[in-house]
């Protein structure tokens, strides 16, 4: 199934999780199981959370983000559908494998 990740981008090029195990590089191309790292304040998020399409209305990618987040299409494996108010992008999906594909021009991550 194909979906949407928004990751974080460092100054090298490589991809991180947005706020939980940001340490955590994620590769291009590779089968990456999901893990479970409970951090105080958030809720426990043991799946990768995917978009329906590139574009989450709660999450705002502004000036000072730019470079930083990117938008990439994904497949996953082994997933539910979780479905979100409209200003949520209207569909999550929980995955249990993730595997980037590419990034994703169509949509500009840098707008405000």
């Amino acid at each position: 199934m194909i979906a949407y990740k928004l990751f974080h981008v460092r100054p090298d090029g490589s991809l991180g999780p947005l706020y939980i195990n940001r340490k955590q590089r994620i590769p291009i191309d590779e089968w990456v199981e999901a893990e479970n790292h409970p951090t105080k304040g958030f809720a426990e998020r043991p799946f990768w959370h995917c978009a329906a399409e590139p574009e989450l209305g709660h999450i705002k990618i502004g000036a000072r983000d730019s470079g930083r987040r990117a938008w990439y299409k994904v497949e996953i494996k082994d997933y539910t559908e979780f479905p979100r108010p409209k200003c949520q992008g209207r569909m999550w999906y929980l995955a249990k494998w993730i595997r980037v594909i590419e990034g994703c021009e169509s949509h500009d991550s840098r707008r405000t």
